[in-house]
């Protein structure tokens, strides 16, 4: 990656730019964390913050620093207090402490293999040589650029959160909680509301027969609470279609994951991806005139809903989370005037409308931040203002 870099650059290894420090004395005691709770509990993996603790003693407090994950390579910048879940990290700090977010951001984008299930810090990756500007002038305008950029991405994320969070909450607002049913509204199972309630199945060869194209294949990494994931969306054949003709989709299905640690979360389905198909962990509720799909999804994934239907998931003594059609069937939710219903649906679908108008935006500012990234490390961003 740095073969040749500016003339006005040097190549410096990066353990003569960052040194690190064990997290052993910053590990939390205790796992009853609570949102409540002032300090974050970090890990250097994707979920980042595990959650929240009371601990007052071995809180790390000399940041800005880089967490990094010793055995993926990953690594977060963090620059407020906090405790570690594990020493499967190094705490980096820099020499030059202008250099840190540089730094950070060239992590993002470095190339190693880190295939071998062993602690890279030490060993390998802090021995890799990087491309710096002598100038700090030149490293603090690359910094300033990319902050910028990634500042868009967080303010479209969070412009996403907040209208995401509105239709539960204008859902409460027109029917109340729909476990409590404080408006004392009707209510039917879902065998007398649905005209199907059933799951499909793997067609034969599993994962290895899957195609790049051709009919949808929905499995439960697809549906997330309110969202059609379409990252690793499966698509089979017509011959493997034909044989789950019995749960082929239909536009404004409800989807709902029936088995695993994905549970109870529930989607409609986007008529973009028909014809489709579902598996055996995707369960299709297809409602009739007197239930609109809109309504009966997010009340499937209201919070209390939710609960209720995890507590199905795990009754009986399960060993594996699980909902069965009978439940499913014999589940009952409120039933307001589909009048109502259907006023809501009208104001969730222009919220969801907004919420693709944002998502497309943030997709184009994680594009554009990406290509940031690159021209930053190669000295292409600042070379005209720096002589060359």
């Amino acid at each position: 990656m740095f073969e040749n870099i500016p003339k006005n650059w040097e190549k410096v290894a990066l353990e003569n730019l960052l040194e690190y420090e064990q997290p052993t004395n910053y590990i939390v005691a205790s796992e009853e964390y609570n949102d409540s709770y002032p300090t974050p509990v970090l890990t250097a993996g994707k979920s980042f913050i595990l959650g929240y603790t009371n601990e007052t003693e071995g809180i790390y407090q000399n940041t800005p620093v880089i967490i990094f994950d010793d055995f993926t390579t990953e690594s977060k910048f963090v620059d407020f207090e906090f405790k570690v879940k594990s020493s499967a990290m190094k705490i980096l700090k820099a020499k030059d402490n202008d250099t840190l977010k540089y730094l950070y951001y060239l992590m993002q984008i470095l190339p190693f293999n880190n295939t071998q299930h062993k602690r890279y810090w030490i060993s390998e990756y802090s021995k890799i040589k990087i491309g710096i500007p002598k100038d700090i002038n030149e490293v603090k305008e690359i910094v300033k650029v990319l902050d910028a950029a990634s500042e868009i991405i967080r303010l479209r994320t969070a412009c996403i959160e907040s209208a995401q969070s509105l239709i539960p909450a204008l859902f409460q607002e027109m029917f109340g909680d729909p476990i409590n049913n404080n408006k004392n509204y009707p209510c039917e199972s879902l065998k007398k509301l649905c005209s199907k309630i059933g799951s499909g199945a793997t067609p034969r060869g599993g994962k290895e027969s899957y195609l790049k194209e051709g009919i949808s294949f929905v499995r439960s990494m697809n549906v997330h609470d309110g969202i059609f994931q379409y990252k690793d969306l499966a698509f089979i054949n017509d011959e493997q279609a034909k044989l789950l003709d019995n749960v082929e989709l239909q536009e404004s299905d409800v989807l709902i994951n029936i088995t695993g640690a994905s549970v109870a979360r529930t989607c409609i389905v986007p008529k973009e991806i028909l014809p489709a198909r579902v598996n055996q962990h995707v369960s299709i509720l297809r409602c009739t005139g007197r239930l609109n799909p809109y309504f009966l999804n997010v009340l499937l994934y209201f919070q209390t809903t939710k609960q209720k239907l995890l507590d199905l998931a795990n009754s009986k003594g399960a060993t594996r989370e699980a909902i069965t059609k009978q439940q499913l069937e014999l589940f009952k939710i409120i039933l307001p005037p589909i009048e109502q219903q259907e006023l809501f649906a009208e104001k969730v679908q222009e919220i969801e409308e907004y919420i693709k108008s944002q998502q497309a935006e943030l997709e184009n500012a994680k594009i554009m931040f990406q290509s940031l990234l690159h021209h930053s490390f190669s000295g292409e961003l600042t070379r005209r203002a720096y002589g060359e």
